[in-house]
């Protein structure tokens, strides 16, 4: 089985880090990943602020730029972690001067794309630097279009009224990409790992409920920072059959800031487990339990309008 890889890019500042951190440490078993932090500088200041709370090993590059001048260093590093330590992942934290793409081209060579495959890449974007973007130039763009996952974070920084068309924007830049609205990039772990490829039921069935309001989820800021940002989190639960037709219907107008759907969906000879992130959808296969039961989360959703939509899918009989 190769090595999945998993690359966090984003320009300088945006909380790579800070989602780095919180990957390891809400994560389970880490034994067998690997964490590759490349640093512009001589300093190690993110390696050493990964350290301090990480439960894997932490690899660390400097002075230079993992997609330019330390592909040759990152490639031979990679080469020793699969010989020494045969790692199940590993998370390749970049510069944020780093072009994604340079990177995925070194994971084709022919000595590592036997053994490596990269999962996904996750991007963070600054909302506050969003309007300014153009100044940032082609690597920033290209952090853009090959993101798999492109969290917006800094959003209590944003007007509210802002945040919809900044979200459509991205969107139209970031076609493939799964778009989330953070704060302190707080998203949740089944979302960084999960295979986006191909979710089975075997390896990925942990579907937990999460909530980004709970205690202990935001790094030293608590349920209060949450609300205040705006961040809304509610369940539907029914054993009323779903039109499958009108259901989909409603995931196809769901608007960007409700970012996160999760849980069963019971249709009339079916029942289907739904992961829904950032405008994209993904459908398991799951046992009928005799109801539906949704989690949602997003960023200053109206929960009444959506309940109201989700009743109208409610096959009557």
């Amino acid at each position: 089985m190769k090595t999945q890889v998993f690359i966090v890019t984003g320009f300088l500042g945006t909380g790579k880090t800070t989602l780095v951190k919180r990957i390891l440490q809400f994560s389970g078993d880490l034994s067998k990943t690997i964490v590759l932090v490349n640093e512009f500088g001589k300093a190690g200041i993110d390696s050493a602020l990964i350290k301090h709370t990480a439960a894997a090993d932490i690899v660390e590059l400097s002075s230079g730029c993992i997609c330019c001048s330390l592909k040759m260093d990152m490639i031979q590093t990679l080469q020793m972690l699969r010989h020494e330590y045969a790692p199940e992942r590993v998370v390749i934290e970049a510069t944020g001067v780093a072009d994604p793409s340079g990177i995925i081209e070194a994971m084709e060579d022919r000595t590592l794309s036997p053994h490596f495959s990269v999962n996904k890449t996750i991007t963070v974007v600054d909302g506050e630097f969003w309007e300014a973007r153009e100044a940032f130039g082609s690597v920033f763009t290209s952090q853009l279009t090959r993101a798999d996952i492109l969290l917006l974070n800094k959003i209590d920084i944003l007007d509210p009224s802002e945040l919809s068309t900044v979200l459509e924007e991205i969107a139209g830049q970031a076609p493939k990409a799964r778009i989330i609205p953070t704060l302190y990039c707080n998203i949740d772990p089944d979302i960084f790992w999960a295979d986006i490829k191909g979710t089975n039921r075997e390896t990925h069935a942990y579907f937990t409920p999460y909530d980004p309001q709970k205690e202990g989820t935001i790094f030293d800021k608590g349920t209060m920072a949450a609300k205040e940002a705006g961040f809304v989190s509610f369940s539907f639960q029914t054993t009323t059959i779903l039109d499958e037709a009108m259901f989909i219907e409603f995931l196809d107008t769901v608007p960007l800031k409700l970012f996160r759907i999760k849980g069963t969906v019971r249709f009339s000879h079916k029942t289907l487990m739904l992961n829904f992130v950032g405008g994209k959808r993904q459908w398991l296969d799951w046992p009928d339990a005799g109801y539906t039961h949704l989690v949602f989360i997003g960023w200053n959703v109206v929960e009444e309008k959506t309940i109201q939509k989700l009743n109208a899918c409610l096959v009557v009989i």
